[in-house]
């Protein structure tokens, strides 16, 4: 196996050899309606938020590679264990490695951020980490059976051959699952709204006629997309900043809950001249961390349970995390898809700055709440 990705040198046989660039989908607005998309119709399926992970397996041999064709092998040592056991003698799936673990009201959630936690270079904090939140996998198309490609098949062949592999499984046999799918707008709906109370990213629609396109925007997800107005609490500078040319890398951004400013997640993606642009328009905000609201987490040097901002976790070791804080006096207002607890789950988008609002008036309780959802009745459907 190369280091940086999974190559034909890896020791599996099989019809489909690594590396796979996995097939990718482009965002659309609302359930769309098949006829416009596939004379055969679309397939929809849950949009799972996890690793994305094709799976060969030759015999004993497994091997496990992300989306960019990188090993993920090691860090899933009760994956590998359970597709031994679970899935065909031969066969090249693609899937979604996710943790799920119970809420407080006992219903099953996927968590990505205990997700993350498990790439970690040492082998003894994996193991214990496979032990404390074990990961499951959830196949959703099938690349190889036995002897056979299935790579240029139509989608409707290839997911009525994996039904067929995979039809033993259920949500409380196993580690690995068989996602649920409907050629029904209105069913795909349905799940859009409910699933996301389990975790789940949205819907993705497969044209039923369309072969497996390694790394074409070949499918269709549609993804849940929210605004809410935040505060601005610092910044980090991107990694090509230099004090001659200093650049922004991400806002800090807080909500307020019972008179304290919390972390609630990171805005970014801005163009270069928009870097340099913010820089300058910020330092009349910059404060010394003691006159922060968060300048009593500075003494935070290790992982901490709060995920304040400056600290480590134990995904991120070795990154500098330090930021620079401004007085909390602008608010932004950004989209964000979605919430794992008190943070938006993944990186929020500048929308623009709100300046008719008080930072005092940002708080949770304009974040739309999903309803509650059993991750339990989404495998077993």
């Amino acid at each position: 196996m190369s280091v940086g990705s999974l190559t034909s040198l890896t020791i599996v046989d099989l019809p489909v050899l690594p590396p796979v660039l996995p097939m990718l989908a482009k965002a659309v607005s609302g359930v769309p309606d098949p006829a416009k998309y596939d004379e055969q119709g679309l397939s929809f399926e849950p949009k799972w938020d996890g690793f994305r992970c094709i799976v060969f397996r030759d015999g004993d041999e497994v091997e496990l590679a992300s989306r960019n064709t990188k090993p993920l092998t090691r860090y899933f040592p009760e994956l590998v264990e359970a597709m031994r056991a679970e899935l065909p003698e031969r066969c090249v799936l693609d899937g979604e490695i996710f943790v799920a673990l119970d809420s407080a009201d006992g219903r099953g959630r996927l968590q990505f951020e205990v997700l993350q936690e498990r790439i970690h270079p040492a082998a003894s904090r994996i193991n214990l980490l496979a032990e404390q939140t074990p990961a499951d996998f959830v196949a959703f198309d099938l690349l190889a059976l036995g002897d056979e490609s299935y790579l240029e098949r139509p989608f409707a062949e290839r997911r009525a051959a994996l039904e067929e592999a995979l039809g033993h499984l259920s949500a409380d046999s196993g580690r690995c699952h068989l996602t649920r799918t409907s050629t029904d707008p209105a069913v795909a709906e349905e799940w859009f709204h409910q699933f996301e109370g389990a975790g789940l990213d949205g819907v993705v629609a497969k044209p039923l006629s369309a072969p497996y396109a390694p790394n074409a925007r070949t499918m269709l997800k549609i993804k849940h997309e929210r605004t809410a107005d935040v505060v601005l609490a610092g910044y980090r500078e991107h990694k090509t900043s230099t004090p001659e040319n200093p650049l922004i890398g991400s806002l800090l951004l807080g909500l307020y809950q019972d008179g304290e400013l919390q972390h609630i997640g990171v805005s970014a993606s801005f163009t270069a001249a928009r870097r340099a642009e913010l820089w300058h328009e910020l330092q009349p905000l910059v404060v010394p961390i003691e006159e922060h609201p968060w300048g009593r987490w500075q003494e935070f040097l290790v992982a901490n349970p709060g995920r304040q901002p400056g600290t480590q976790s134990r995904w991120s070791q070795g990154k500098d995390l330090s930021f620079t804080p401004l007085r909390p006096e602008r608010v932004i207002e950004v989209k964000y898809d979605a919430m794992e607890g008190r943070r938006f789950r993944h990186t929020a988008h500048f929308k623009r700055w709100r300046e008719d609002r008080d930072p005092e008036s940002c708080g949770y309780e304009q974040l739309e709440q999903p309803v509650r959802y059993d991750l339990a009745d989404v495998l077993g459907g």
